[in-house]
């Protein structure tokens, strides 16, 4: 199942109910077991207490207040069993003692109910949260399997989503969902059989709103699950529009949009508010209608009930607890419709996430991937063609080798294909035809962490971690010690201006770096490079974005990282080339030329024509080589 092109097309909300779906949550489930059995013996506890107050009710007006009060009628048939058991035990208790009894088991039953019900929402809730737990994990751990195509296109705010509220659904579904309507049912069974024993008529007297009942809940049914697909859409809607919008402030501000983006905004967010409110509209009308329909119940109970009491068929007990046992039968029936929404909204998330976990990564390690003791770090394009987009090509044809140690630069205009090699010499994507080969082996028969682990990118853009500097530069690998690190942004050029932030290493690093300059975030990323000491280094542009001092400083840390280590550097600058070895020249997706600065300065090609539109203002830049 592919993920769909629209970032809205995850909204519709399938089938209510899905097999398939809940024997896969039912999975997650398994590991907390106890929990979920436990939770199951606390419901049966809660639902026996809860059976237990009306009868002791019965008990209390059959035994002791009607005879009290000088009325004599018809008793229950709990009544009856109570009263033998005293005459059995020989006890004769008063009026007032009876009633007191009565009473204390009414309140026993109580408290029994609410601790049960409050022990049982905490295993619930822990229950939901430890599932939840597994889910994000699994959820996380697949994603960083996913190959980088994957991400390309795919709007990260849909994924945010499967490890946030979609996962967040799911825990509604056990804490206050499939094991709830277990706890629900168990009720409903329960009294259906104690008002089935005291009086079969009277009880289907009290079953003869159900029918409305379930007219009602189908109704509200089919509306809330039309009006909760409108409110999923229009928080989607919103949730983009702020991520987008926040994102581009700077944009924003800069143009003035500050009114249509609001314009815009507030379209969004009425929308929202509508959805919320057509909602609220159908649970206006289902819930006074679920208790009219009550209230219908029991006043068929009283009819018929109060006739059969004055004819002394039926105790005024069990007439009490009839009307008890009803009101605690219909409240059940009405939670259900909540629960089925749960489990709608449950069963939709989970489509979703499962249909993420299912998706195979396009890029894996084969099995028993080459794992090399040593990395010479030898590179081999052969015949390499690739494109992103089927029909688009990007490389076409191109083949290069690069000895070990040797510094190789590629330059060409913007799409000639420069960042492409590297993202297939990283195995980010897979070529299409040919080979991209590290010491002789495809890239495809390497283990991947292998691979990469022999190779640092330095990329234009650079990425830092909330954090701080010291945790961005060895990444939390535990084999790269503090002194290492220091070492490593003293090698960068970065030392000394590490030890001007407040902490030094230990200074805070805001969200992808905000409040560093370019530079010193570039310096951080060769500092991080150093520290991992790759065999081979990958440089993308780093240096396109920087000031003339701080691309100063740079060239001198590329002095040392260059060394000993085979390096890609990628350039559109011509004057951070000049050094390299041997310079290839892209042109459309293909290798137009290679060779040295000077050599391509005398073939008078491609690269002589890129040189001069770079230089035409300044004086010629001599040949180093």
């Amino acid at each position: 199942m592919g993920e769909p092109l629209d970032p809205h097309a995850e909204e519709p909300l399938g089938k209510a109910y899905d097999a398939r779906l809940m024997r896969r949550l039912l999975g997650y489930l398994a590991p907390h077991a106890r929990l979920a059995l436990a939770a199951l013996g606390l419901m049966l506890l809660s639902s026996a207490a809860q059976l237990a107050g009306p009868l002791a009710t019965a008990t209390a007006i059959d035994l002791f207040l009607a005879p009290a009060l000088g009325v004599e009628g018809a008793r229950s048939g709990v009544s009856e069993r109570v009263a033998a058991a005293l005459a059995g035990a020989g006890l004769a208790p008063s009026p007032l003692a009876g009633v007191l009894g009565a009473s204390a088991v009414y309140l026993l039953a109580l408290v029994l109910a609410f601790v049960t019900l409050t022990a049982q929402a905490y295993l619930l809730q822990l229950l939901g949260q430890r599932v939840m737990a597994d889910l994000r994990r699994d959820v996380f751990a697949h994603l960083q399997r996913l190959e980088v195509a994957y991400f390309d296109r795919t709007p990260v705010g849909r994924l945010i989503t499967r490890v946030t509220s979609d996962v967040d659904a799911l825990n509604e579904l056990f804490a206050s969902g499939i094991v709830s309507i277990v706890g629900d049912l168990l009720l409903l069974v329960g009294i259906a059989a104690v008002l089935l024993a005291l009086d079969w008529r009277l009880a289907l007297a009290a079953f003869g709103v159900l029918p409305l009942l379930a007219l009602l809940t189908f109704w509200f049914k089919s509306r809330a699950r039309e009006s909760f697909r409108e409110v999923r859409t229009a928080v989607a809607r919103l949730n983009a529009f702020l991520q987008e919008h926040l994102s581009g402030m700077s944009v924003v501000q800069l143009y003035g949009r500050e009114r249509a983006a609001a314009a815009a905004f507030g379209g969004i967010n009425a929308e929202h508010r509508d959805a919320n409110i057509r909602g609220i509209h159908y649970y206006a009308i289902y819930y006074p209608g679920v208790e009219i329909l009550t209230a219908l119940g029991l006043a068929a109970i009283l009819l018929i009930g109060g006739g059969e009491a004055l004819a002394g068929t039926l105790s005024v007990g069990a007439l009490v607890a009839f009307l008890q046992y009803v009101q605690r039968f219909y409240q059940p029936l009405a939670d259900l419709s909540e629960r089925y929404n749960v489990l709608q909204q449950a069963m939709a998330s989970s489509e979703r996430i499962f249909q993420l976990l299912d998706r195979e990564p396009a890029v894996i390690s084969p099995p028993d991937g080459h794992r090399p003791a040593v990395v010479a770090g030898a590179i081999e394009f052969d015949a390499v063609e690739f494109a992103y987009r089927p029909g688009e090509p990007v490389l076409q044809d191109v083949s290069f080798r690069i000895a070990p140690g040797e510094t190789v630069a590629v330059v060409g205009a913007t799409g000639a294909g420069k960042s492409t090699l590297a993202n297939l010499l990283l195995r980010f994507y897979d070529v299409d035809r040919g080979a991209v080969r590290v010491d002789g082996v495809d890239v495809r028969a390497w283990d991947l962490t292998a691979l990469r682990s022999a190779t640092a990118l330095v990329l234009q853009d650079v990425f830092l971690f909330a954090g701080d500097i010291g945790s961005n530069i060895a990444l939390g690998e535990p084999s790269i010690p503090p002194e290492r690190v220091r070492a490593a942004a003293a090698e960068a050029q970065a030392l000394d201006f590490v030890e001007r932030l407040p902490g030094g290493f230990a200074a805070p690093v805001e969200e992808r770096g905000q409040g560093l300059s370019v530079g010193q975030k570039q310096l951080l990323a060769f500092a991080r490079a150093l520290a991992f000491d790759p065999e081979i280094l990958i440089l993308d542009e780093a240096t396109a974005s920087v000031d003339t001092e701080t691309e100063r400083r740079i060239q001198t840390a590329l002095e040392r990282l260059l060394v000993g280590r085979t390096s890609l550097v990628i350039a559109h600058r011509l004057s951070t080339v000049q050094r390299a070895d041997r310079i290839l020249v892209m042109h459309k997706g293909r290798l137009a030329e290679q060779g040295s600065h000077r050599e391509l300065l005398a073939a008078g090609g491609l690269y002589r024509k890129l040189h001069d539109l770079q230089f035409r203002d300044t004086a010629p830049v001599p040949a180093s080589r």
